[in-house]
């Protein structure tokens, strides 16, 4: 299946999965990957929909299920594809499920000796355009490679935070500079789904900390920036990054995020109410006003 086929395909099956009976997606899924059994790309993005969309079954026995097929899809990437970069993204998919199914143990014996030297040729390649006098190209390249470490950089500093939630010092520090990253590159704007994970740990972190008003006071900022005017969420340019064009449309899924809006919508929902870590503070006043505006906004004054 050709690439803009298999882009047009994962949006409709995660329109589907809000929309339609879960197990019915599941088949059809299911079929297409025995059509289509050795269109390698395509299995990866069937694997990669049924994860994204798992919790639609509405059941955690469903979801585990339906991720255990995921999982075996990016299996069969790893051990039969020929292309490195495919079985590279297989191997670390395989491992997120594995971390999903609560199988931590297999996630280090999957990936612990595996290099985690960051590699870039985005300079070489750019060095290389620029001595043959292809200006734009080269730019273009070191745009595309800025865009990707930061948004890395953004999200390893979210994930180290929690890290330290046991010394404040540490984690005002990290929230400091990721705070900087994300200021600095007017994320907000450019990148918002990035910045939803980083308030959410954030506030999760102050919380563990016991500094409720701070943790408040970031989830209002939340709150404030998930209801505004970021639809459609997509990957996308600015003023700065204002040659991505290419870059983007080489992407698997072009500028389309993972998940179908709908499903992005309940998850900033829910990882302010069902999140464990604030319910020391959910019988506050500023946080059910938090928690009222965002079902107001996201859905619909659905409960």
């Amino acid at each position: 299946m050709h690439k803009e086929d298999i882009r047009k395909l994962y949006v409709r099956l995660s329109h589907d999965f809000t929309v339609k009976p879960f197990e019915d997606v599941m088949e059809e899924c299911r079929e297409i990957a025995k059509k289509y059994f050795s269109c390698f790309p395509l299995l990866f993005q069937l694997g990669t929909s049924i994860v994204n969309n798992s919790t639609e079954s509405g059941d955690r026995d469903r979801s585990a299920a339906a991720i255990e097929e995921a999982k075996a899809l990016f299996i069969r990437i790893k051990n039969e594809s020929e292309d490195t970069e495919l079985c590279r993204l297989a191997l670390n998919m395989e491992a997120f499920c594995a971390l999903a199914l609560g199988k931590a143990e297999e996630v280090i014996e999957l990936l612990e000796g595996t290099s985690n030297k960051v590699i870039s040729t985005e300079t070489l390649l750019a060095s290389s355009y620029q001595m043959v006098g292809r200006q734009r190209q080269a730019k273009a390249v070191l745009q595309a490679g800025i865009y990707q470490h930061m948004g890395s950089l953004l999200d390893t500093l979210g994930n180290y935070l929690l890290l330290c939630v046991n010394s404040a010092e540490p984690f005002e520090e990290t929230y400091r500079r990721a705070l900087a990253v994300i200021e600095a590159f007017d994320l907000k704007k450019l990148h918002p789904a990035l910045v939803v994970k980083f308030y959410i740990n954030s506030a999760q972190g102050y919380t563990m900390l016991g500094n409720t008003d701070k943790a408040m006071e970031i989830l209002e900022s939340y709150a404030e920036l998930v209801t505004g005017d970021i639809y459609p969420l997509k990957i996308k340019g600015d003023n700065y990054f204002d040659l991505l064009e290419e870059w983007i449309e080489t992407l698997d899924l072009g500028d389309t995020l993972p998940r179908d809006e709908k499903i992005i919508c309940q998850s900033m929902f829910d990882g302010v109410v069902k999140n464990p870590a604030f319910t020391v503070i959910s019988g506050e006043l500023r946080f059910q006003r938090v928690v009222e505006h965002l079902r107001r906004k996201l859905m619909g004054g659905a409960v």
